[in-house]
């Protein structure tokens, strides 16, 4: 993927805390994140289910409401209440690639509907020629035929479906994509192809993506930046090949360790860690936010960063 070159920020996320109302009281699915993301990147967000990530994405996109904290794009608050406006222009701007295609998709809307709906909404669908145009393009700029408008989403494979998905996004005009574990329902065969896809997308229309997964594996492959989260909170963070070559959290670690290694001689051999939340018990010493070396960043306490930093 794109470097991060002169990391003009196009994201700004701080302090972003989601709760959610549950029987009984409040659910803290988000518990005060911080990171940015340059323009042109891939930053990815990697944790295991129920880990918040999936929030994070959302609130991006104006999907779940921020309890606190704030979250701005290119130096304007996105968060809370905000002007019509700039709601319509987020909503062009910020765009979202679904998990999974098939229910992601109106099964009872054509393609051609599907891809041109978020023009609709937002009033920029124009004459019929020109809307057909803007579709045939993004069909034609995720290898689809443009014949293939006028079928219906359950006559196409689960590769088919997620390009539609990303047809979708893209011909609303985005700066920055949110994709949300966008291969994990996709046989393995078909992964390949759509980060790929992804990539040439990148290249030439110089977007930029917020690149959600569980997958430490596919991450690597994809991304220029990866934050590390657990349970609500950032862990780790640093630049993709640092993070591999020297993962500093316990948390972190564990993720790597899990990693299948395409050898079965090493895979046996291969001591897989387990992490141990109680290790990490800070109620009477309260970890912070610090840089271990320039751009790794881990949530620590003073114990701990003096290990990290020897």
């Amino acid at each position: 993927m794109s470097a991060v070159g002169e990391k003009e920020k196009l994201l700004e996320v701080r302090g972003l805390k989601v709760d959610f109302k549950v029987k009984g009281g409040v659910f803290s699915a988000v518990k005060g994140v911080d990171f940015d993301i340059y323009k042109g990147e891939t930053f990815g967000l990697v944790g295991e289910s129920g880990s918040g990530k999936t929030t994070i994405g959302r609130a991006i996109v104006r999907i779940n409401d921020a309890t606190a904290g704030e979250i701005r794009f290119k130096g304007r608050v996105i968060s809370g209440k905000i002007p019509k406006e700039l709601d319509r222009e987020i909503v062009q701007r910020i765009q979202m690639i679904f998990q999974d295609p098939m229910a992601s998709l109106n099964e009872r809307a054509k393609v051609d509907y599907i891809v041109s709906e978020g023009l609709y909404n937002i009033g920029r669908a124009g004459d019929e020629k020109e809307r057909l145009a803007l579709v045939q393009k993004a069909l034609l700029d995720v290898g689809l035929l443009p014949e293939f408008a006028t079928r219906f989403p359950h006559e196409f494979s689960g590769g088919q479906r997620q390009r539609i998905g990303i047809a979708r996004s893209l011909i609303m005009g985005p700066e920055l994509v949110v994709a949300d574990e966008p291969i994990s329902a996709l046989d393995v065969s078909i992964r390949a192809q759509v980060l790929n896809l992804l990539a040439e997308l990148q290249r030439s229309m110089g977007l930029t993506y917020l690149f959600i997964a569980h997958d430490l594996s596919v991450v690597r492959f994809i991304t220029d930046r990866i934050a590390v989260i657990n349970k609500g909170e950032i862990v780790e963070l640093a630049e993709t090949e640092e993070l591999f070559a020297r993962p500093l959290h316990p948390y972190t670690k564990a993720l790597l360790s899990a990693i299948p290694v395409p050898d079965p001689i090493a895979q046996r051999a291969k001591k897989l860690q387990v992490y141990d939340p109680s290790v990490h018990d800070y109620s009477t010493r309260g970890p912070t936010w610090r840089e271990a070396s320039p751009g790794h960043f881990v949530l620590a306490d003073d114990a701990e960063m003096e290990r990290y930093t020897k």
